[in-house]
């Protein structure tokens, strides 16, 4: 019999993050679920270990890790998605925090958690979460898609440079996901919905738990050869 693992999730307090927090705890691994709010109580409801991390702050990862004890899988979920504007509009200020959050945290807990993984000596998975609009640009969303680019990028070094160490780094790329947060801003039936829904071939926006589907696979066995890749999970979009 397998051994549980110990997954740690960030930004798993809410939205994806807390449908990946769910499937892991479904399969029986030691879920680790860290977020920088609200980390404590989303995991006493979901039945999980919680840690308060700020993934751009390095002495508030390496205390979260040392919390979490040894990570055999990180799935870096947390991001920021919140903030947009045109390229002649969005505030230099609100650039830098975009990439703070998703690219500069993304490495630095990825740097952190991987030489932990290559002192212990027994391998490792990574599974990022990206965008496929880092390959298909929204106007008023190229911030953030630029950051998610810069994560597919980040998956691609970090696999070909740990694969020695037998860590594995993959990425699942979503297209829009129908997170509580989404469903209020785009209504069913709603234009806004209808347009977003023209896009996907399959003419359906995701459901969280497809996504957290696609990252536990990665993180399987069964994607044992698989590294350096970003899936999308977008129902046919970037086919058109």
């Amino acid at each position: 019999m397998t051994s549980a693992r110990t997954v740690l999730v960030t930004g798993g307090a809410g939205g994806i993050g807390r449908a990946i927090v769910s499937a892991f705890a479904a399969l029986g691994d030691d879920v680790v679920l860290a977020d920088v709010a609200g980390a404590a109580e989303a995991a006493a409801e979901l039945g999980v270990r919680g840690v308060t991390a700020d993934i751009t702050d390095e002495d508030s990862i390496a205390k979260a890790l040392d919390e979490a004890g040894p990570v055999d899988v990180l799935v870096n979920n947390a991001g920021l998605l919140t903030i947009h504007g045109g390229l002649l509009e969005l505030p230099a200020a609100d650039m830098l925090r975009i990439l703070q959050v998703n690219v500069q945290g993304t490495f630095l807990i990825t740097q952190q958690v991987a030489r932990r993984m290559v002192e212990r000596g027994q391998g490792g998975v990574v599974v990022n979460l990206s965008s496929i609009g880092g390959r298909q640009p929204t106007p008023g969303m190229g911030g953030y898609e630029s950051s998610k680019a810069a994560v597919d990028a980040l998956t691609r070094w970090s696999a070909i440079e740990l694969a020695q160490h037998g860590i594995r780094v993959n990425a699942v790329a979503p297209g829009p996901v129908l997170t509580p947060m989404l469903a209020m801003g785009l209504p069913e039936g709603s234009p806004a919905r209808e347009a977003w829904l023209a896009r996907i071939p399959l003419r359906q926006l995701a459901a969280v738990e497809q996504v957290a589907a696609a990252v536990v696979f990665l993180a399987s066995a069964n994607a044992a050869h698989i590294t350096g890749t970003s899936l999308p999970v977008d129902g046919g979009q970037l086919l058109v």
